[in-house]
């Protein structure tokens, strides 16, 4: 009896997915839920895993596109029994762990993370293959679109990769497997060696963690141009934290000036003349937040009649304010007064009063939303997110401020989950910490606008008659043409000016 093993449906949105690779051989004995291959779709990567035990016969190969519903293999169950007992005659001196490890095996897939993730990439593993595992026991880290979170072992025993670091993996596809009865075995095969008592100091003192950094001090170190493994780990079992990566500097290069101080000069004539050593490239694969962040631009900018529109905000008033309480604000909530809570107000106040601008496109609809969910732009180790303070319009200044820093927390560590980054209605970004002046930001789809925040420069302006310098940004909306007329976006914008330069506005709802 064969069992078809057809592609799952994976997301509304997604409708064919791609084999990236098999980790079982056709013809190869599987077990239940063992995961078989990875299957790959425009968002995420997943594991697919057996849906029984038997012999298996792939009918996709690597790299074939296939849609939901199509075949991708079939695994003859009828086989599974008479194929499993000749196994251990076969291999009799591995017989005492073969008979424990097929009777144990678990596949580990990619597990659901999102209605709209179809895929994600294997970020980095932790544990080395044929290493020991526990339960629950972090593995790997797994990259989506939207998110970076880490896959904890499912059981105990020796780890088998199957997925590679790079790869890309559908929702179901396989990550590796689990030998739960190697557990003992591993151990007992070391015990006779008579290198096993040489070996087993070092990897008690340096294991898959020593010299392994995390995907926030592996950004870190990248930027600085600093091996890992030259770097001392303060983390658990050695592993290189973001601290550890923020401290450190790159002593390889200063020592060797230093320790040839006259090859400097001798090489430098050599550099200048020929012009060579400056000329080099690098490559690297794009992530799939990168490659997804892309594909959503260029989509909004072809689909949207997207325009931006611009005004000037006076800031005097709220900095005023700010130095007047920030240290009574910061005493009483533990939290720092900062601009994005005045900002998130006013634009709570404003969406509330041209409801449009708070609406998306659904197809021949339009959907208009009686609650704000802002959305905040914050530049992450691995790009752009943009999490989402929900019912901002409920919240006060010093819940609007923890909330922002929470998220913006969890965002530098790459721990946002898809929940925290979906159902924005409009969002807010800030390219004045950075030194932006000016800018036409691009529309977060769905949404239909987004306020560009800028940075703050004194310049003269004319108050009652006179000349006087006062800090100024510019404020950029820019908003899809389609559903928000130019009445609306520039009287949305007018409001907010409205409510920054007088925040005593904010506190009465006037």
């Amino acid at each position: 009896m064969s069992k078809e093993m057809r592609v799952p449906t994976v997301g509304e949105s997604i409708s064919e997915v791609t084999v990236g690779q098999w980790f079982k051989k056709d013809g190869d004995l599987v077990q239940l839920d063992e995961v078989l291959c990875e299957l790959e779709s425009d968002k995420a990567t997943f594991e697919f895993p057996a849906e029984a035990s038997g012999i298996l016969r792939i009918k996709a190969n690597v790299g074939d596109t296939v849609e939901i519903g199509g075949l991708v293999c079939t695994i003859e169950e009828s086989a599974s029994a008479p194929s499993s007992a000749p196994a251990p005659a076969a291999a009799p001196a591995a017989a005492p762990a073969a008979t424990s490890a097929p009777a144990g095996i678990r596949e580990m897939i990619v597990p659901t993370v999102g209605e709209s993730i179809t895929e994600v990439t294997l970020a980095n593993w932790l544990k080395k293959d044929g290493d020991l595992v526990t339960l629950d026991e972090i593995i790997a880290e797994v990259d989506s679109d939207k998110a970076t979170f880490e896959l904890p072992a499912e059981a105990t025993g020796i780890l088998r990769q199957v997925a590679k670091e790079g790869d890309v993996l559908e929702i179901g596809g396989l990550i590796c497997r689990i030998e739960v009865g190697g557990s003992v075995a591993a151990p007992t095969a070391a015990a006779p060696a008579p290198t096993a008592p040489v070996a087993a100091p070092t990897s008690t003192t340096e294991n898959y963690a020593t010299g392994h950094a995390s995907p926030a001090a592996s950004k870190i170190l990248a930027e600085k141009g600093i091996p890992a493994a030259t770097v001392a780990g303060t983390g658990k079992d050695g592993r290189v934290t973001k601290e550890d990566a923020m401290g450190a500097s790159a002593p390889a290069a200063a020592t060797a000036p230093a320790a040839n101080p006259s090859a400097a000069p001798a090489a430098s004539p050599a550099v200048m003349a020929t012009g060579s050593t400056a000329r080099s490239q690098r490559r690297e694969k794009m992530s799939s937040l990168r490659k997804t962040v892309s594909r959503r631009l260029v989509a909004v900018k072809n689909e949207t009649a997207m325009l931006t529109t611009f005004n000037e905000v006076n800031m005097k008033p709220i900095m005023d304010l700010r130095s007047k309480f920030k240290d009574q604000f910061k005493e009483k909530h533990g939290v720092g007064l900062g601009f994005m809570s005045f900002f998130t107000k006013a634009v709570c106040v404003a969406l509330q009063e041209w409801p449009a601008v708070n609406a998306q496109i659904d197809g021949n609809e339009l959907v208009f939303n009686d609650f704000c969910d802002i959305s905040v732009a914050v530049s992450a180790p691995k790009g752009l997110v943009v999490p989402v303070i929900r019912n901002a319009e409920n919240l006060s200044f010093d819940q609007i401020e923890k909330e922002i820093v929470r998220l913006a927390g969890k965002a530098r560590d790459n721990k946002l989950s898809i929940e925290e980054m979906t159902g924005g209605t409009f969002t807010i970004t800030n390219g004045g910490v950075f030194g932006s002046m000016m800018s036409t930001p691009i529309i977060n789809a769905p949404q239909s606008a987004i306020l560009g925040m800028h940075n703050i420069v004194e310049r003269p302006i004319a108050e009652n008659g006179q000349v006087v310098i006062r800090p100024m940004m510019y404020l950029a909306l820019s908003y899809d043409h389609r559903i928000i007329d130019g009445r609306e976006s520039v009287s949305f914008l007018v409001r907010v000016k409205q409510l920054l330069e007088d925040p005593t506005r904010l506190m009465f709802g006037v």
